[in-house]
């Protein structure tokens, strides 16, 4: 199938490793010129190097998203690199140390919105005027079945639901623009590096099967591969009439019906 982006410029932040990763693969594989930001010079030099070995264009760029104030260099840098941006995938996200209302301090709770909300509400109104100037353009917002249904901690599911909230305001603003914009709602995905790795290297094997059995219809963990293949289409001209949408991607975990 072709998916009509070969060509189209691209950022994906947290592009080094896990989800981001495989949605910076899978744009590579179409054609996309794609930019890559994540805090880590190294993985972020074998990552470029997997796309160009594939024949791609890519660039990688050192940069903080949760720090606000530097998003506008690092969407300078990609334009640089890449081209005015067509695609974004706002990729980037993690949890804070604490669980309910009687241990989150409101400082936890903003450093969580900055990283999971934040820097992805800026770069979008960064990129949001030459999509719409050009009448085209793709948002993907990595949100989390945490931000549909309860589970992980309060920080993370107010920042993943305020994410898709987001996405559902900012998608009807701009359709009649040509810009669509999407969110997808992963489940338990295990990859290198990544927070359900640690946990089974921090729990004994009886609580991560516990954890499996109880949680995980498929009986595993998810993949970060189909995650990324899933960017590359709500990103393609194949997905002309999705948009404002959450789609949900976890093995049968979460338990909303909506």
């Amino acid at each position: 199938m072709d998916l009509g982006i070969e060509g189209k410029a691209a950022l994906v932040t947290g592009g080094s490793r896990g989800l981001g990763r495989e949605a910076a693969l899978s744009l590579a594989r179409e054609g996309a010129r794609v930019a890559i930001c994540g805090r880590a010079k190294q993985t972020l030099e074998s990552a470029v190097a997997e796309m160009e070995a594939m024949g791609a264009f890519a660039v990688g760029i050192e940069a903080d998203v949760s720090d606000t104030a530097s998003l506008g260099a690092l969407h300078r840098k990609a334009v640089e690199g890449v081209g005015p941006l067509d695609i974004l995938v706002n990729n980037v996200g993690g949890s804070g140390s604490t669980t309910d209302i009687g241990d989150t301090p409101l400082g936890d709770l903003r450093a969580v919105f900055d990283l999971n909300l934040f820097g992805s509400y800026e770069l979008m109104r960064l990129v949001v005027p030459h999509m719409r100037e050009q009448r085209w353009g793709r948002i993907i917002n990595i949100a989390s079945i945490y931000g549909r249904e309860y589970g992980g901690k309060l920080s993370y599911m107010a920042a993943k639901a305020a994410l898709i909230a987001a996405t559902k305001h900012a998608a009807v603003t701009l359709a009649p623009d040509g810009v669509l914009v999407n969110s997808i709602a992963p489940g338990s995905i295990q990859h290198p590096g990544g927070s359900w790795e640690r946990f089974e290297q921090t729990n004994p094997p009886e609580v991560v099967e516990q954890f499996i059995s109880q949680n995980l219809p498929m009986g595993r963990w998810g993949w970060p591969e189909p995650v990324g293949d899933l960017v590359a289409f709500m990103a393609s001209e194949r997905a002309g009439l999705m948009t404002g949408a959450c789609v949900v991607m976890d093995g049968g975990q979460s338990h909303s019906l909506i």
